[in-house]
């Protein structure tokens, strides 16, 4: 798709642009000739390719997050929230970190077969695998494939402990697996709340459950014993960091126990994209809220520099810093959940040539 692409009616997006990812050579640009016919242009509709993964689990060495682990059943996400920092991570599969990555997808059917292999490897030492740290497990397109269910599936069956983060309300669908594997101590779940303002919500996050269903999501997921972190991620400033004390206030009233922040960031092709955005939207503060964003990362619109990516530094930081403190201490709330266990990990059966005629048999009658 071209930079300013005519072709559709863009409708229920968050990006306003579609330029190339930093890889490519070149990037398209339409001119207007005056002979394009005036007809009513078709819908972007979402389009899902399907790759075949040769691994799942990244590791990383990153002394900023509390895992060293991850998976995901898909690239993109169609939830489409123009702040989020997993776009730029489109441009390696040669597609725009703008509408691409909310309309283009790649979806990982075989995940799950994948997952059971690596977790069988002799080499492998079991720790928390954190899924939705990139891209959202639990998108619309979830509800057709349901990679994410049959991971769950893995996971459970092996005593592996796993940590979830979603805006999706479809994790509901999945209570009968989180719950077993709550009662065992193998699971948490980080529910994001950007803001309770549903216009605003809709502005930024076109696709994702409006704020009032993400916390019924909490209540629901909390009401069947799995533990439940709200989120208040990312805040931006002077336009929704005011809105901090009454998002970890609701979200501990429907049920969750621990709480964590992020400051917005904006890393490589995420900048222009939430700029364009802010400009549209809320021309009025769009300059105040990139100062800010400014003085947090020296002078720059992202530092992504270790400890501190994720919050900045400076007074602005700190007395954002300040006030979560306060509001998690006033309200009961944790910074740190339980450890999950790992005691309970046994790695999968695996599958071979002879042992399929055993599950080939049928039952004797």
């Amino acid at each position: 798709m071209d930079n300013e692409d005519r072709r559709f009616k863009v409708v229920g997006r968050a990006a306003g642009s579609n330029h190339a990812g930093r890889f490519e050579r070149h990037e398209r640009v339409q001119v207007d000739d005056g002979w394009t016919p005036e007809t009513d242009l078709p819908v972007l509709r979402t389009q899902t390719a399907i790759e075949v993964p040769r691994s799942l689990i990244s590791y990383n060495a990153s002394p900023d997050l509390p895992f060293d682990r991850s998976i995901n059943p898909y690239r993109g996400c169609e939830h489409g929230c123009v702040y989020c920092f997993a776009r730029p991570s489109h441009a390696y599969l040669g597609l725009s970190p703008g509408l691409d990555f909310e309309t283009r997808l790649v979806a990982r059917p075989d995940a799950p077969q994948v997952l059971k292999r690596e977790l069988a490897a002799r080499s492998y030492k079991v720790a928390p695998i954190a899924i939705g740290t990139n891209t959202d497990p639990y998108q619309p397109i979830e509800r057709e494939h349901e990679i994410m269910r049959a991971c769950l599936r893995v996971l459970s069956d092996a005593g592996h402990p796993v940590a979830i983060v979603t805006k999706g309300a479809l994790i509901e669908r999945d209570i009968d697996i989180l719950g077993d594997m709550a009662r065992r101590g193998l699971v948490r779940v980080g529910i994001s709340v950007t803001t309770l303002d549903a216009k605003l919500s809709r502005l930024m996050e076109p696709r994702a459950p409006a704020p009032r269903r993400r916390l019924q999501v909490i209540r629901s997921l909390a009401g069947a014993g799995i533990p439940v972190r709200i989120m208040a991620s990312p805040m931006i400033p002077a336009l929704t960091d005011p809105e901090l004390e009454n998002i970890l206030r609701a979200g501990r009233d429907a049920g969750a126990r621990h709480a964590s922040w992020i400051m917005l960031r904006l890393p490589r092709e995420v900048s222009p994209l939430v700029q364009d955005w802010l400009a549209q939207h809320f021309p009025d503060r769009a300059g105040r809220i990139m100062a800010r964003l400014r003085e947090m990362h020296g002078g720059r619109e992202y530092d992504a520099t270790w400890h501190r990516r994720m919050r900045g530094e400076g007074p602005y930081a700190e007395m954002v810093a300040q006030r979560f403190n306060v509001a998690v201490k006033r309200l009961g709330l944790k910074l740190r959940a339980n450890p999950m266990r790992c005691d309970l990990f046994h790695p999968p059966h695996k599958e071979t040539a002879q042992m399929s005629l055993f599950y080939s048999v049928p039952p004797l009658t």
